[in-house]
């Protein structure tokens, strides 16, 4: 090896030594992570709500805001649950497992669940229904759907308004919170035959509708979504 071989050699070291010394140590001037969410907040983008906005997220729910006093238990559901009813120890079972849950946060949310569920079951949309449903729910819906398929039949939904929404039952079994919904709703509702004769319903008569639905959540999950588990009607 030649005096020049071993001077390049040293040099070489040299040289990276002196990167390695510098490469990776933090002066104080680094750009930060980028942040979408605020980025987008900034911005004036949507941000997440308790409202159902798109298939697969059913009623979610914020953590409660913090307050600079507690509320005392006596009014901690005010004009939701009455002290001491089987509906207000429920709420408070729920709430005792997932700190998180509002049930007045719930109730925004289920309002646009009951929506898209009625308005997705009148078009067949399955893909919709599939991620709002319980498996048990989603078969019979699917079935009732298979049905007005094989006999050529097609359903019109309109919603004229939803006058309540109001939880009548919350239940904590094991880690699984159920909450059970009376909506009051006007609708028009027709079924056609696929000559277009309406079978069912009336296409210019608004009906008043009451339906009780439960949805349930496991409070262990991270997922905060609820789903419809049972339905029921009061006409």
């Amino acid at each position: 090896m030649d005096i020049y071989t071993i001077i390049f050699l040293a040099l070489a070291v040299f040289i990276f030594l002196r990167l390695r010394s510098v490469l990776g140590q933090r002066t104080g001037n680094e750009r930060p992570p980028f942040d979408r969410t605020a980025a987008r907040n900034a911005l004036g983008g949507a941000q997440d709500n308790n409202v159902v906005t798109m298939p697969g997220k059913v009623i979610d729910q914020a953590p409660l805001a913090p307050t600079a006093e507690p509320t005392a238990p006596a009014d901690r559901w005010k004009e939701l649950a009455e002290p001491g009813t089987a509906l207000a120890q429920g709420l408070d079972a729920i709430v005792e497992k997932d700190s998180s849950f509002d049930p007045r946060h719930f109730l925004s949310g289920a309002r646009g669940a009951y929506e898209m569920i009625v308005l997705a079951f009148a078009n067949g949309d399955r893909r919709a229904l599939r991620d709002l449903l319980s498996s048990d729910v989603y078969d019979s819906f699917d079935a009732a759907i298979r049905e007005r398929e094989k006999n050529e039949q097609k359903t019109e939904t309109r919603f004229v308004s939803i006058d309540k929404a109001e939880l009548v039952g919350a239940e904590l079994r094991d880690r699984n919170a159920q909450l059970t919904v009376r909506f009051v709703s006007q609708m028009i509702s027709a079924t056609r035959d696929k000559a277009g004769n309406i079978v069912d319903g009336s296409a210019d008569t608004v009906a008043d509708i009451t339906d009780i639905w439960t949805f349930a959540r496991d409070t262990s999950s991270r997922d905060p979504n609820w789903k419809l588990v049972g339905t029921g009607s009061a006409n």
